[in-house]
Formats: C-alpha cells, sequence, structure tokens
C-alpha cells in the first residue's frame, strides 16, 4: 500500500534530521560536501514551486471571479459575499500580525535566532532594503498593483500586478457576449485545471525537497544548536495555533452572533463533519461536497445560497491561509533579525490579502503565495525550509478554518436573504 504525502513528508523530516546531524557542514563525497548537495535539492523544489505561481495564481482567480457569473448574481449577494470573505481574511491576517509580534517566535531570548540555528546573514544592502521601508514604499506598493506592461509584470515577479488583472479579466470576462466568453471560460479552466495536476505532481517530490531544504538547515547549525531550532518553531506553531483558535472561538461566533443572529456553538457542531475533513485533507476543494451537505442538512441554508457562496470561498476565501503567510513572513523575518516598520508590516498585510485569492485549494499550496510575500517585502526565500518542517500539520488547521469561514459566510449571507430555519435545531 503506498504511503499518504504527509507520512512521506513525515519520514523525509526524520531523514533529513539525521542526514544533517551525520553529514554536518564539512562532509564531502568527491570534494562535494554533503550540505551543498542537501542546498541544491531545496532549492530546485523551491524553483519548481516558483514556476507554477504565475499561471496557477492568474487561473485560479480568473475561474474564481468568473464563476460568480453574470449581472444578475453579481448584485447583491455577490457584493455581500465578497465583502464578507475581504472582511475575515483582513481581521484573520490582524489577529495573526499581532500574535506574531506579542509572542515574537522568531526570537530566543530577545535574540534572533538567525546566528543560534545557523542561518546565513542578510546582506547589508538588502537589509537596510527591507528595514528602510516607509511609506512611499506602500505607495509603490500600490502603484504595481495595476502594472503598465502584464507581461512584464509577470517575468519580474510582480504578483500584485497580475492579481489584479486576473480580477479584472475575470470580472469582465462575464461582460462580453455569449461564445467568446464561453471559450475564454473554457481556456481558463483547461489551463486552472492543468496547473492543479502540475502542483499536484510536483507536490509528489515534496519529501525529497523538504528532505533537502531540512537537512541543509541541520547540517548548517550542527547539532549544538538543533534545541533552539525546535524551540523557534514550537514557539512558531503556538503563535499560528493560537491565533487561528481566537478566529475561530472568537471573531467567527461574534459574526454568526451579531450578523447572523444564530446561536454560533451549534453551528461549530453542524459543521464538525466537514472541519474534521478537511483538517484530515488540508484541501477546501476536496472538503467542498461534504462543506455544502453540512451547510444545507445541519444548518439548514438553501441550496441556492450554500452553491452561490461555498465554491466561490473554497477558491477566493482562505482565512486560515492568509493569516498563516502573515505568522510565517514575519516569523521568518524576526528569525533573520530584520526589522519591519509598521508600514512594512501593513505590507505583509495587504499582500498577504490579496495572495490568499489566488491560493489553490490543495494541501501545502500555500507555500506559493508565502514565497509572494517573502519577495514583495525583500526577505530571502531560503527561509521557507524554516518552517517545512511544520508546514503540513499547521495546513491541516488552517484548512478547517478556511471551510468553517466559508461556511459562517453562507449563514450570514442567507440570514440577510430573508431565509429562515437556519441552525433551529
Amino acid at each position: 500500500m503506498k504511503l499518504k504525502l504527509h507520512w512521506q513528508i513525515l519520514i523525509a523530516l526524520v531523514v533529513s534530521v539525521f542526514a544533517g546531524l551525520l553529514a554536518g557542514p564539512d562532509a564531502a563525497l568527491f570534494g562535494v560536501t554533503y550540505d551543498s548537495i542537501f542546498e541544491f535539492v531545496g532549492k530546485l523544489f523551491l524553483q519548481a514551486l516558483m514556476m507554477l505561481i504565475v499561471p496557477l495564481i492568474m487561473s485560479s482567480i480568473i475561474m474564481g471571479i468568473a464563476g460568480i457569473g453574470g449581472e444578475e448574481d453579481l448584485g447583491r449577494m455577490g457584493i455581500k459575499t465578497l465583502f464578507y470573505y475581504t472582511a475575515t481574511s483582513f481581521i484573520a491576517i490582524t489577529i495573526g500580525l499581532l500574535v506574531v509580534n506579542l509572542i515574537q517566535p522568531g526570537y530566543i531570548d530577545g535574540q534572533p535566532a538567525r546566528d543560534l540555528i545557523g542561518l546565513q546573514q542578510v546582506p547589508e544592502s538588502t537589509l537596510a532594503k527591507v528595514e528602510g521601508k516607509g511609506a512611499g514604499d506602500v505607495a509603490d506598493i500600490f502603484l504595481r498593483i495595476i502594472p503598465s506592461n502584464v507581461l512584464a509584470a509577470a517575468h519580474n515577479g510582480q504578483m500584485l500586478g497580475l492579481i489584479f488583472f486576473s480580477l479584472m479579466f475575470g470580472f469582465f470576462m462575464t461582460r462580453i457576449s455569449e461564445g467568446p466568453a464561453k471559450a475564454l471560460k473554457n481556456i481558463w479552466q483547461g489551463v486552472f485545471e492543468t496547473m492543479m495536476v502540475m502542483t499536484d505532481f510536483i507536490m509528489k517530490f515534496a519529501p525529497i525537497g523538504v528532505f533537502g531544504l531540512v537537512a541543509h538547515v541541520i547540517a548548517s547549525i550542527g547539532s549544538d544548536n538543533i534545541a533552539h531550532l525546535f524551540g523557534s518553531l514550537a514557539m512558531f506553531m503556538l503563535s499560528v495555533l493560537l491565533a487561528l483558535a481566537i478566529h475561530v472561538f472568537v471573531i467567527m461566533p461574534i459574526i454568526l452572533y451579531s450578523v447572523g443572529r444564530v446561536n454560533p456553538w451549534r453551528h461549530i457542531r453542524a459543521m464538525s463533519p466537514a472541519m474534521l475533513t478537511a483538517f484530515s485533507t488540508a484541501s477546501s476543494s476536496a472538503t467542498l461536497p461534504v462543506t455544502m451537505e453540512c451547510v444545507e442538512k445541519n444548518a439548514g441554508v438553501s441550496n441556492r445560497t450554500s452553491s452561490f457562496v461555498l465554491p466561490l470561498g473554497a477558491t477566493v476565501n482562505m482565512d486560515g491561509t492568509a493569516l498563516y503567510e502573515c505568522v510565517a513572513a514575519m516569523f521568518i523575518a524576526q528569525a533573520y533579525g530584520i526589522e519591519l516598520s509598521f508600514m512594512t508590516q501593513f505590507t505583509v498585510v495587504m499582500v498577504a490579502l490579496l495572495t490568499s485569492i489566488g491560493v489553490a485549494g490543495i494541501p501545502a499550496a500555500s507555500l506559493v503565495a508565502i514565497t509572494i510575500i517573502m519577495t514583495a517585502i525583500g526577505l530571502p526565500l531560503e527561509g521557507i525550509g524554516l518552517i517545512l518542517a511544520v508546514d503540513r500539520i499547521l495546513d491541516m488547521f488552517r484548512t478547517s478554518v478556511n471551510i468553517f469561514s466559508d461556511s459562517c459566510g453562507a449563514v450570514v449571507i442567507a440570514k440577510t436573504e430573508g431565509e429562515t430555519g437556519i441552525l433551529e435545531k
């Protein structure tokens, strides 16, 4: 029987720790250090992930927006749905930012974890570029949202411009005549499905990539500092889980009670099968049928509302993922000893909000989005190796939060549309 991917990754993690410790920074084979081999394998995997970014993000967003439908659907319910998704994602990211600044998992005894866990020194030029960001840089971020050349934006990795273009393209694709609109939708659907298959294919090599990235980190830091690494990762996990818990058990119940006028705990019970499915699969897309069944049968929301709100949410509403992206980027910055100004942190919030729209609802897809955030603020991409060891377990938690937020949206929007009999049992 073939092992599931998450078990393969877990085994790779365990093996990589021992391989890194045994190899150390100096052991070599035919003059080539094992550490450099680990680094090469890890970078190869990261580059494969980055290769997917442009077509995956564009096709995902275009299909998500186009899926809202025509003029009739983009009316009252469409506006409510998009407002709810944007608002809850922004709240989730803000919670993540507050928690990570409070706990500061990237610091050990008040010092950046960089030296204690063997991270490479960030060049002074990069450090000045990141730490020196101010209001002008935020204004520049907003200017880059509207690209003068879409192809140049794709070539230069300016994903905010591509995200904006994709949102516009998906919206206006529903405004042209039926024939060309259908042809375009088929093309982008084909691109999206192809990219999903490619992502799935590349993720099959995740155990090898994870092995290379983690073994390189372990080999670099040596056995003396490994306890510091695991302690820092434990604090990172605590930060993410605490922020997710606040969002699920504080913010979402407040929204359900104050806006939807329903009992939040009844909704949590109604959605428990879907949340458990999301936890086990770490895939919003795979959980969608279960989510719709729970929302309709257990919560009492009409098919008219659920079939509109939930599929869109599985594509563009990723509260847990957006929160995680923000915490991960901040953790990596702290670990490198990079002080991010308020303006730079605001940039992280905005980029996390925008990139979460285009994250595919499959396991580990948020790694792609995290690279976008790190590139936007100038952080070293190698820092992703720090979080890979715990990414899978956190992926399961944040996916459960994603689908729970989708379901809360369906309930709230159904109530504002005048539906009755929701969560009355």
